[in-house]
C-alpha cells in the first residue's frame, strides 16, 4: 500500500478510521449498545452526522433481510466529544415487508438524539421506478475541494477556514461556491438557489451495504445548515450567528456505494424567524436519486445564542 501523496489526504483516512471506530456497536446487554465518540469533526460538540450514522448501525443490527429505507431523528441536546455514547434500540414492530425501530442515543442517561428507523424488505429495485434526474452539475474533478475555498480566504478570515484543513471531515467535498462560513454568497438572489457538492469517502471501506448506508447519512449532514445562512436575509454566519440542527430526516431510495462520488443538491425551502427548512436530494453519477434529506436548523444571533 502505498502512503498517501498529501497530508490532507493523511487526514482525510485519519478521521475516516476515527468514524469507522465509532460505527462499531459493543453489545451491552439486549438491544443496548455502546460506542465510542469520534472527536474529529466538530469542535466543542458531538457532530449530528456521526448521531444519525450511529443510530442507524444500532437499529440495523436488530434487523435481519431488510434495508433501512428512512430515518427521522429529533437532536436533543449536544454531545461531549470524547465521552462514550450508549445506544438503546426498542423494537416496536416487526412485519412481514416492514421492520420499526426507535433508538435513543444517551451521554451519561442523557438523550443525545432520538430516532425513529424503517427498514424495507421489498427490494428497492424491484417495482416501479419513476424518473428523478439529477440537476446539472460539472463532473467532480471540475470542481475546487472545499480545502481549497479555505485556503483562499483572506489573512484576517483563515480562522474560519483552519479546521476544515488542518482536521478535515472523513469525506471529500467539492463544492463550486464557497460555503457563508468561507466567505460565500448571503441574502442575494443567488443565495436562494439551491446548490450542490459533490461528496464520497477517500477510500473503499468494503461491501457491507449497511455501512455505507450509515456512512451516507452521516456524510448528508454536512452544509445544510449553512445552506440557512447563505439564505438568510440577516446575513447569518461566522461572528454574527450560531445555529443548531433541531431534526433530520433522510429517506433511502436505492442502495448507496459510497465510496463513489455522489451529488447532494440542497435549497432552503422557507426561512420564518429563527427558523429554516433545507431540502437535499442525493443523486450517484448515474443521475438516479439515492436519498431525499430535510433538515430544520436554528439560527440565533450570537447575542442571543
Amino acid at each position: 500500500m502505498h502512503p498517501p501523496a498529501h497530508p490532507l489526504e493523511a487526514a482525510q483516512l485519519d478521521a475516516l478510521d476515527a468514524v469507522l471506530g465509532a460505527l462499531r456497536p459493543e453489545r451491552i446487554a439486549g438491544d443496548r449498545f455502546r460506542m465510542p465518540s469520534d472527536a474529529v469533526r466538530a469542535p466543542g460538540r458531538v457532530y449530528g452526522g456521526q448521531l444519525l450514522a450511529q443510530a442507524l448501525v444500532a437499529a440495523g443490527s436488530s434487523v435481519t433481510g431488510k434495508a433501512p429505507h428512512s430515518l427521522h431523528a429529533a437532536f436533543v441536546r449536544a454531545g461531549t466529544p470524547g465521552r462514550p455514547l450508549d445506544l438503546a434500540v426498542d423494537r416496536v414492530r416487526d412485519g412481514r415487508s416492514m421492520s420499526t425501530r426507535q433508538v435513543t442515543v444517551l451521554e451519561e442517561g442523557k438523550p443525545l438524539l432520538v430516532a425513529t428507523v424503517s427498514f424495507h424488505g421489498g427490494g428497492a429495485e424491484s417495482g416501479a421506478t419513476a424518473p428523478a434526474s439529477a440537476p446539472p452539475a460539472p463532473p467532480p474533478d471540475d470542481v475546487p475541494l472545499l480545502q481549497q475555498w479555505a485556503r483562499e480566504l483572506p489573512a484576517d478570515q483563515q480562522q474560519h477556514g483552519r479546521h476544515w484543513i488542518e482536521q478535515p471531515p472523513p469525506v471529500e467535498i467539492r463544492i463550486g461556491e464557497a460555503p457563508s462560513f468561507l466567505g460565500g454568497p448571503r441574502a442575494r438572489t443567488s443565495a436562494s438557489a439551491p446548490r450542490s457538492h459533490w461528496m464520497r469517502l477517500p477510500r473503499g471501506v468494503g461491501d457491507d451495504p449497511l455501512l455505507h448506508t450509515a456512512l451516507l447519512a452521516y456524510a448528508s449532514d454536512f452544509l445544510l445548515m449553512d445552506v440557512v445562512f447563505r439564505a438568510h436575509p440577516a446575513a447569518a454566519g461566522p461572528g454574527r450567528s450560531n445555529g443548531l440542527s433541531l431534526d433530520h430526516a433522510i429517506w433511502f431510495h436505492r442502495p448507496a456505494r459510497f465510496d463513489r462520488w455522489h451529488l447532494h443538491t440542497q435549497e432552503a425551502l422557507a426561512v420564518v424567524g429563527n427558523r429554516g427548512l433545507v431540502r437535499g436530494a442525493i443523486h450517484d453519477t448515474g443521475g438516479r436519486l439515492v436519498a431525499t434529506v430535510m433538515q430544520e436548523v436554528l439560527v440565533l444571533p450570537v447575542s442571543a445564542s
